[in-house]
């Protein structure tokens, strides 16, 4: 039996798995959906829909900013040299921690529940354009193997899903 050498589809395929940053690019993508989810189940004053959707919001978020803080952001640190993003990029993520857990223990019905979830949301945003923009390209370009970061991150990932559930 004789093996044949690896094709582009198959070359392709092997690097079809995102890196760190795909991941977490791909984590900002799903929760901006879920705002604008959101936004739609707010309108129609769907509270049971909104409240749903608001817990996978903050959900999501926790687990993508513990993965960030445990992970990512000690690698970049070392990687990039930006102590002032990265203490940035954490205030931030302390203060959407901070919103996250106000939403967490209100009721759906409270006059302030749509109000701290769209500045929550405003605040992602923010916090996002800035990772995409500044860092995330800063850390593309350092030597810091993202496949690796990424197996690590996925990992731990799957573990806070696993005790969510």
């Amino acid at each position: 039996m004789t093996t044949k050498p690896a094709t582009k589809s198959t070359a392709k395929s092997r690097k079809s798995t995102p890196d760190a940053v795909d991941m977490l690019i791909e984590d900002h993508e799903k929760v901006k959906k879920l705002f604008k989810e959101f936004e739609k189940l707010a309108k129609k004053d769907d509270t049971e829909g909104k409240v749903e959707v608001a817990q996978k919001i903050c959900e999501e978020l926790t687990i993508h900013a513990q993965i960030e803080e445990e992970i990512f952001y000690p690698a970049a640190r070392q990687a990039i040299n930006d102590d002032d993003m990265l203490n940035e990029a954490e205030v931030e993520h302390a203060t959407a921690k901070d919103l996250i857990e106000q939403i967490s223990g209100m009721s759906g019905d409270d006059e302030m529940y749509d109000a701290k979830v769209k500045v929550l949301s405003e605040y992602i945003n923010h916090h996002v354009e800035e990772e995409e923009g500044e860092m995330f390209k800063k850390v593309r370009k350092s030597k810091l193997d993202l496949d690796e970061l990424a197996v690590q991150m996925m990992e731990r990932k799957e573990e806070l899903m696993g005790a969510l559930a």
